[in-house]
Order: C-alpha cells, then structure tokens, then sequence
C-alpha cells in the first residue's frame, strides 16, 4: 500500500488559533484512523511520530484503537497500544475498544486489550459489558475468555436481562451453559419478570429450553403479568417448545393476570394444534378468565367449530 508522507506537518503547526488548531488535529486524526482502520501499521507509526495524538476521535468520539480494534488488526492494536493509547477511553454510546472487540469477536485482540488493563466491567449506554454483548452473538470462546478473566455473569443491563438471558432468547445453548456453570443466576428476572426459559420458550430457542430445563430451571416460573414458558410457547406457535415444557411437568392450569390459562391462550391465538396435548396433560376447560369465560365459550366467539368439539368431548 501506498504511504503518504505527512510534509505539511510543520506548517499546520505553526497555526497558532485554537480554531485552526483543533480543525488540524481532527484532519491529521482522520488519516490515521483511516490507517489503523485497514492494518496499515506502518502510516499509523508514522503519523505517531509527526505528532498526532494517539488517541485523536473523530466525530463519533472513535480513536484509532478503536478502529484498529474493528479491523482485527492485532499489530496495529498492539503499536497503538505500546505508543499510548487509552485502553479505556469511551466513544459515543460509551462503547470501548473492548466492546468492540466483543461486538466483533476478535478472540486475539480481546486478550492483549485485556492484558492491557481494559476495564471488563464498563458498560455501554445500553448497560451492555463485553460479556454480554459476546454472550448475545453466541461467541462462545470469547465468553469462555472473559469468564476466565472475570467477567461477572450475574451483571444486568438497563432492562434487567443477564448475558445468559440475551444468549438464551438468541438460541446460543453452549453459552447459556458456560455462564450458568460460572454462576449466571438460572431464575434471573428482567424488568418484565421473564426468566430465561421464559425468553427461551417464547423465541422458540428449542436446544436452550432443553438445556435450561436440564440445568433446573423453574418450569413453571411467572412473569409480572402471570405468563408461565408454557403460555408464551403457545402463543407464539413453539411446537416444540410446548412438547418439552408439558413433559417437563409445565402446569397446563396456571393462570396469567388476566385468568388466562394455555388452553385458552391456544384458542385465542388460533393454534388450536395445542388443544390436545394440552388436555392430555391435564388442563381443565373448566377455568374461568377474569371476565368468567371459559376455553369453550372463547372457542364459540372466535367460531372455532374444531376446539368446540374437542372441548366437549368428555
């Protein structure tokens, strides 16, 4: 690759107006952000050694770090690094180089960051640490990686939801394992009161929910408005889910805020293939909601002649 020779150099910084001379800093940042961002390690040096602040941001408060960090360009990190650079400085969003290596799973560059003092605990606006947000793309050596260098699986972002709960709703069953083995809380609640298996069973994440089960989780645990895994499975068309949850002792007879219980939420949400199932393991269309209706007369309003006859049958 071509190098560009920085001749100007003394002449911008004969500019004596704080204007000027912030407006030739951002221009000199500029190219060797660009620099860094492809792995042109030796630009970078070079710039460095004209007298560009190592840590220069631009407009999105981004460093040359950071931008290395992106590429995956491990030798550029490492000039950047060894020249001085701020391991822990924040760009917009409060993201740093670590959460950007996180966010991109570059293993190598996450260890030398980390080795370099990188915080492991600095959250994004969102609340998101580097677990987390590793945990969340299912980079299960990464999280192995920040386990092993103490990264607290038990921390919580803004809604509440644990790095194991954002791996669990996103179907990364090895990673739910790994944090739950290094201490994760198993019936970790967010801000709605859903547990993982909750989150699990409602995106349909089949091998989580197995694991999680597994692993002890509360089949029948509650949401803030009463919902149990087995209600979200059914109301989001979880196959399934719905077959692992009932044969794991799912209380069919549980009833939400509202008095719904799954039999009912299987006919409201038209997936009357539950129906059956449901009744097999017990659910009684006795039950009432809070407006005194049971799965029957909510068949008869939606018209659904199918769950009528199921539901008569003795």
């Amino acid at each position: 690759m071509t190098t560009r020779y920085l001749t100007a150099l003394p002449l911008i910084l004969a500019l004596t107006s704080p204007f000027s001379l912030q407006a030739a800093d951002y221009s000199l940042g500029k190219d060797m952000r660009n620099a860094a961002a492809v792995g042109n390690t030796e630009e970078v040096m070079r710039h460095l050694d004209a007298g560009v602040p190592v840590d220069a941001p631009n407009e999105l408060g981004k460093t040359a770090l950071m931008m290395a960090v992106e590429g995956d360009n491990l030798e550029t990190v490492a000039l950047l690094l060894a020249r001085g650079a701020n391991v822990n400085a924040r760009a917009n969003g409060n993201c740093t180089a670590l959460t950007f290596a996180a966010e991109n799973g570059h293993i190598g560059i996450t260890a030398l960051l980390i080795e370099r003092g990188a915080n492991l605990h600095d959250r994004t606006r969102g609340g998101w640490d580097p677990l987390m947000i590793a945990s969340r793309y299912g980079i299960a050596d990464m999280v192995e990686q920040l386990l092993f260098k103490g990264a607290d699986p038990k921390a919580s972002d803004k809604d509440h939801r644990t790095a194991m709960m954002d791996a669990a709703a996103r179907g990364h069953a090895k990673v739910v394992k790994l944090l739950i083995d290094a201490g994760a809380e198993l019936e970790a609640r967010d801000k709605e009161g859903a547990t993982a298996l909750i989150l699990a069973a409602g995106a349909g994440q089949t091998d989580v929910v197995a694991t999680l089960l597994a692993m002890g989780a509360n089949v029948n645990a509650l949401d803030k408005s009463g919902a149990t895994a087995l209600i979200w499975a059914i109301g989001a068309g979880r196959s399934d889910v719905v077959e692992l949850l009932l044969a794991a002792g799912a209380n069919p007879n549980l009833q939400d805020t509202d008095g719904v219980t799954a039999l009912m939420e299987s006919i409201s949400t038209s997936h009357g293939e539950y129906i059956l199932p449901l009744l097999t393991y017990g659910a009684d269309p006795a039950l009432k909601d809070r407006k005194g209706r049971t799965a029957g007369d909510i068949a008869k309003l939606k018209g659904n002649q199918d769950a009528i006859v199921l539901l008569s049958k003795p």
